[in-house]
């Protein structure tokens, strides 16, 4: 058992140390808003950025965590378009700009299906973005795709029909909580700066705990949960796991609804 966890997580170590066509990709192990946009200062440019996490992504979550359901192929498009924009020097800089995010599969996106990961809902596409998603997309962040849920949101260890058994990148035969634990694995696995998941009973705050992460549930009405699959019209809240307490105050103040929302 100790040579499994062993094995496990050495491979998890090795395999993030990327390299594309000979040269060093920015490491987005234990990246943060920080240190992305300081990265970008420094020359670094936001397509090369995205493109080291999808590689991560495409490195390690297949074979080992299982966390992502699905992928925006428009992402490199859009760092590429931020790019441009950054060049410029007119154009306005959000607090989340160029930062990659990931959402749990139950929060509404125009450019992918919303499947809160059961098979009946594989072709479920909503035709605008939960207004969370669209308050991330205006401060500038960058949607890498959805991240595995136990299924509708119902349990606490993220398994579905349609993605299958998340598992905890610090140890396989841990829980990696739920029901947002596909959103608490891609973060502790640096699949993403930070992710958005849905809590309703304890679904931020058990996948942050059992993934080392930092998770919080937001007062009652402080964010839109308009775009939801809805488990309860009382206790659904929206909320960020991060992987620093600055992270997550960046996060949920972009989230917070400034006003009353009348969805």
């Amino acid at each position: 058992m100790y040579l499994h966890r062993l094995r496990h997580w050495a491979l998890f170590i090795l395999s993030s140390l990327i390299i594309v066509d000979g040269q060093k990709q920015f490491d987005p192990r234990e990246a943060t808003i920080s240190s992305v946009h300081n990265a970008l200062y420094s020359g670094e440019s936001c397509r090369s950025i995205v493109s080291a996490f999808l590689s991560r992504i495409e490195a390690l979550d297949d074979e080992h965590i299982n966390s992502i359901i699905s992928l925006d192929p428009e992402s490199i498009s859009i760092a590429s378009h931020q790019d441009a924009l950054f060049a410029s020097k007119n154009a306005s800089i959000g607090p989340l700009f160029c930062v990659p995010v990931l959402l749990k599969d139950n929060l509404d996106t125009a450019s992918l299906p919303t499947t809160s990961g059961s098979l009946a809902l594989a072709d479920s596409r909503p035709s605008i973005d939960a207004a969370v998603v669209k308050a991330l997309k205006d401060a500038g962040a960058i949607i890498l795709g959805k991240t595995n849920l136990q299924e509708l949101a119902l349990e606490g260890i993220s398994v579905s029909s349609l993605g299958g058994q998340t598992v905890n990148p610090y140890d396989a035969d841990r829980t990696p909580g739920g029901s947002s634990g596909g959103s608490g694995a891609s973060v502790a696995a640096s699949f993403a700066v930070f992710a958005l998941g849905t809590d309703t009973i304890n679904s931020v705050r058990n996948p942050a705990s059992a993934n080392s992460l930092f998770g919080l549930r937001p007062t009652r009405g402080l964010v839109s949960r308009a775009g939801v699959v809805p488990n309860s019209h009382t206790q659904d809240a929206v909320g960020p796991i991060t992987r620093s307490v600055e992270d997550l105050a960046i996060a949920l103040s972009v989230i917070a609804s400034s006003q009353i929302d009348p969805e």
